[in-house]
């Protein structure tokens, strides 16, 4: 299966050692959107989106670039690393996954896990959430990437 992970990690590189995990998995290049060939990206059976959380939404480098991409059919995921968990009501990978199935992709499943966050308020006392993501989310982040290559995620 031809994967693409295509990634935004700018502060800490929580989403790209997440990134890196899962392409070990899918046997996958990582690329951040200005690194990705819209050639490879059509070819691919499979590609990831990912980033970190910013004020609640995914990072705006990877949203732009969603919006650019053409119309296809195709099969994608996304992925995310925030210092909290994911609201019900307000859901930063929604937006997202929304935004690739209106360009005609399949979302296959969304993942996110805890990362280092040194936003404003928590930058005083050193960020929160230190030592993530850790050994355990790196391994959630690899079973939830071997699910999506099998079809079930």
């Amino acid at each position: 299966m031809r994967t693409v992970i295509v990634c935004v990690s700018v502060s800490h590189g929580n989403t790209r050692r997440v990134a890196d995990e899962m392409a070990r998995v899918l046997d996958a290049r990582v690329v951040a959107p200005e690194q990705a060939d819209p050639a490879e990206l059509a070819a691919a059976d499979l590609v990831g989106f990912g980033s970190g959380v910013f004020r609640g939404k995914m990072h705006p480098r990877l949203t732009g670039f969603v919006e650019e991409l053409p119309g296809r059919r195709g099969s994608a995921f996304v992925f995310a690393t925030s210092g909290f968990p994911e609201m019900p009501l307000l859901p930063f990978s929604r937006p997202l996954t929304r935004l690739l199935e209106g360009k005609g992709f399949a979302v296959d499943g969304t993942f996110s896990c805890r990362a280092f966050d040194t936003w404003a308020p928590f930058k005083p006392i050193g960020g929160l959430r230190k030592r993530r993501p850790n050994d355990a989310d790196l391994a959630a982040a690899r079973a939830f990437a071997a699910k999506v290559r099998a079809g079930r995620a």
